[in-house]
């Protein structure tokens, strides 16, 4: 599991990288272009889709520190262990299928 961590946190990385998402946390645009509704438009899906991308690198990385703790795999919920089958199908779950259920 922690592998496939890794490596999710390394293609979320390089999607990022690719928006153009700098080092300052924004999108990085070029200052000469026109500013026409457009790319407005665009600028939109794009820190859209960035906002989503990092929410889901923060998730990742969470679970990479759980797993440097000794917790991964424990509901932050319940204390229960999340099921394997759960873990296989989503590696940074936080909580338990009751749990999450419950949210």
């Amino acid at each position: 599991m922690r592998a496939s961590l890794e490596e999710e946190r390394q293609a979320l990385r390089a999607q990022l990288a690719k928006l153009g998402f700098g080092e300052d946390g924004g999108l990085d645009y070029d200052q000469n272009f026109a500013d026409s509704s457009q790319v407005t438009a665009e600028r939109g899906e794009a820190e859209a889709l960035a906002t989503t991308l990092q929410d889901t690198l923060s998730d990742v990385e969470h679970a990479l520190a759980k797993f440097e703790a000794g917790q991964y795999g424990t509901c932050e919920d319940c204390g229960q262990p999340i099921s394997p089958a759960r873990l296989e199908a989503k590696p940074a779950a936080r909580f338990c299928i009751n749990c999450a259920s419950k949210r």
